[in-house]
């Protein structure tokens, strides 16, 4: 199965992640015109993908225009604070100018965007994709500006260009359906990016927010070098935890440039595509373990300690378990296993949450096997079952959850086995 690795040599920016997606896979550029076309809000959107070359790459470029004109900014985000809206900031992608915003522009709420997307002709894959990216951008942008994510609401000018890059970019990623997705350093950039109402530090607020737990590089080249749109791409697809594959061979690589050019280096991002070789099918990576003993808080606060503890996007998993300690306490045992660029957060919400003074800290390996959600039908219940490639070929399960409220286990048993009948027929079929 492929994996792909970013590797932002330039940036990271929406319409550079689209563009390098594009070069490395050419054919669907006509579907995606196509798809554009079919998405509410981007009816009037024509794109452009062109052929690059900057002297010493080539690979491809990718804009968006609405009426004719190019999209002049990253939509500016306000909360719901009208006496104050044109005081908020304006952020800008890589490739574009500074816009002046006049008090007659209309804005359009986040929660807009995704009753669109959601009700949007989209398979829904790309629907998935859209709103999880989209959403850790508006999650960034309301922590910034002291609000929450339904009262986010973008500019009209920009939120066009935003909705076309991230779109495009989920529906490629759908098509292309790559078991992981890595990302190399991110270059931090510098100095300050013009607003229409003053200047931003670089990263932009809610691109650095995006960014954390990220391994970062400053090399030494001013400007924005991530943008927001193209953080919470990353965020989205990359752990911030680096995978230790083995055994993989190189397939392919792409370009996808922006706009503007950077002194002494190529202004792209660069896509490497790797096939999986070898005995097994297992993915390794390197994740952190979180143990502590708790025996000084009460059950039910402990229970809630753990529920916000597992909120945290860093975190993979929570075990608790009874143990004895010194003179002869029971104790409950924590472990959390966890992303390890984001183990520092996770040990800090620990003291906070819990009553504990010490957390064990370890960086292990550990192997998972790839896996997807199918759905099945049976006696009028939509069922989901998960599959689990193994070395000796796939098993399926059914989702415990969408066994409540059957009435026994004989029931429960007989839908069970419908999973791995269900999972023979499909191996059955003949390819097409």
């Amino acid at each position: 199965m492929t994996e792909i690795h970013i590797d932002p040599l330039g940036g990271v920016a929406g319409d550079m992640f689209v563009a390098a997606l594009l070069d490395l896979r050419p054919d669907l550029e006509g579907e995606l015109r196509h798809v554009l076309v079919s998405c509410p809000l981007l009816e009037r959107v024509e794109i452009t993908v062109e052929r690059h070359n900057d002297g010493v790459l080539t690979g491809h470029r990718f804009s968006v225009r609405r009426d004719g004109q190019k999209a002049e900014g990253d939509a500016a985000i306000h909360h719901h604070d009208h006496h104050h809206d044109h005081n908020q900031p304006h952020h800008h992608d890589h490739n574009t100018s500074t816009h002046e915003h006049h008090a007659g522009h209309q804005h359009i709420h986040w929660k807009t965007i995704r009753a669109a997307l959601q009700q949007s002709s989209l398979d829904l894959e790309t629907i998935r994709h859209a709103i999880g990216i989209f959403s850790r951008l508006a999650g960034a942008e309301a922590q910034v500006h002291g609000t929450t994510p339904e009262e986010v609401r973008f500019h009209e000018v920009g939120a066009w260009d935003s909705i076309a890059d991230i779109v495009a970019a989920s529906w490629l990623i759908a098509q292309i359906d790559a078991r992981s997705w890595t990302v190399g350093p991110l270059p931090l950039g510098g100095g300050r990016v013009k607003s229409a109402h003053g200047q931003l530090p670089v990263p932009a607020p809610a691109a650095a927010l995006l960014m954390r737990g990220f391994t970062t590089i400053d090399d030494g080249i001013l400007g924005e070098r991530v943008t927001p749109t193209g953080a919470a791409i990353i965020s989205y697809l990359c752990k911030t935890s680096a995978a230790e594959p083995e055994g993989r061979v190189l397939a392919a690589s792409a370009h996808g440039f922006g706009t503007r050019r950077l002194p002494g280096i190529s202004n792209c991002l660069r896509l490497l595509t790797f096939e999986g070789v070898g005995a097994t099918v297992a993915r390794t990576e390197r994740v952190a373990i979180l143990e502590c003993e708790i025996d000084d808080q009460t059950a039910e606060d402990l229970a809630q300690a753990i529920d916000n503890l597992r909120s945290h996007r860093g975190v993979l998993d929570v075990v608790q378990a009874a143990v004895f300690g010194k003179k002869g306490r029971m104790m409950t045992q924590l472990r959390i296993l966890a992303d390890v660029g984001a183990e520092d957060e996770i040990v800090a919400m620990m003291f906070e949450e819990t009553t504990t003074i010490g957390v064990r800290r370890s960086i292990v390996k550990r192997s998972t096997l790839p896996r997807q959600t199918q759905t099945t039908e049976q006696g009028g219940r939509s069922l989901r079952m998960k599959v689990v490639e193994r070395p000796s070929g796939p098993t399926a399960k059914l989702e415990s959850d969408d066994l409540v409220g059957l009435g026994g286990h004989r029931e429960r048993d007989d839908l069970r086995r419908v999973a791995q009948d269900s999972l023979t027929i499909m191996e059955s079929k003949p390819c097409r």
